[in-house]
Parts: structure tokens; C-alpha cells; sequence
């Protein structure tokens, strides 16, 4: 989420701005699909990610208009998270991306692994 109140250089520097960081991306394909899930349902659905945050992805999302967050007023308090249009039109652009990551998964793996031997070499 953008900091700042300068204006984006193109379409894809605001693109990163509201999907960026590792769990954003995540958050967006657990929602995929029209799917509604509750907090505790989210959480488990990414692992690694601590409940704060998940909060604080979730909250620039929704104020970024890409999730919206249903409150429901009972005991114990319910809460849904779901994807708005802009949020579902998000999503289908990431579609080639998440492609792209599962043919080329194995080479970055690789790729990486090897980086981070040289790195041991040289040090």
C-alpha cells in the first residue's frame, strides 16, 4: 500500500502497489472463486502467515477495494472476508503469473539454490 501521495509512473506500479508482498497474492487465491471464508478459515488456508499480519494484509486490501469484509453481529462476533469485483479482476490478471510460477518452479528453486551456494563459497 502506497505511503505516499505521489501519483503511479504506470498501470503497473499501481498493480504492485495493492498486491504487494507476499501474502497479498495468497490472500487473493484463497478468496478465488467467489469463495467466502471467515478469519480462522483464511488463516489456515495460508500457512506461515501470524494473525497480525493477515490483519493488516486484509485491511489494505479492503481499503485498497479489493476485499470486502462482512461484520455480523451475534455472539461470538462473525466475520467474512470475500473478493469484490475489483478484487476478482485482480485475481484474473494474476492467473498468468501463477502459471508462469508453476512451469518455471523448479528452475527458480534451482536457480536460487545455486545463488545461495556461490554466496556460501565466496564468503
Amino acid at each position: 500500500m502506497r505511503k505516499d501521495n505521489e501519483p503511479y509512473s504506470c498501470g503497473l506500479d499501481a498493480a504492485v502497489d495493492v498486491v504487494g508482498g507476499k501474502w497479498k497474492p495468497m490472500i487473493l487465491w484463497a478468496l478465488y472463486a467467489g469463495k467466502t471464508l471467515r478469519f480462522g478459515e483464511l488463516r489456515r488456508q495460508i500457512i506461515g502467515v501470524s494473525e497480525k499480519v493477515l490483519i493488516q494484509q486484509l485491511r489494505e486490501l479492503e481499503s485498497d477495494g479489493i476485499v470486502h469484509r462482512e461484520v455480523y453481529r451475534e455472539v461470538p462476533p462473525k466475520v467474512e472476508y470475500s473478493l469484490t469485483a475489483l478484487g476478482n479482476s485482480l485475481n484474473t490478471a494474476l492467473i498468468p503469473l501463477g502459471l508462469w510460477g508453476d512451469e518455471h518452479m523448479q528452475q527458480v528453486i534451482a536457480n536460487k539454490a545455486g545463488a545461495a551456494e556461490a554466496t556460501a563459497v565466496a564468503g
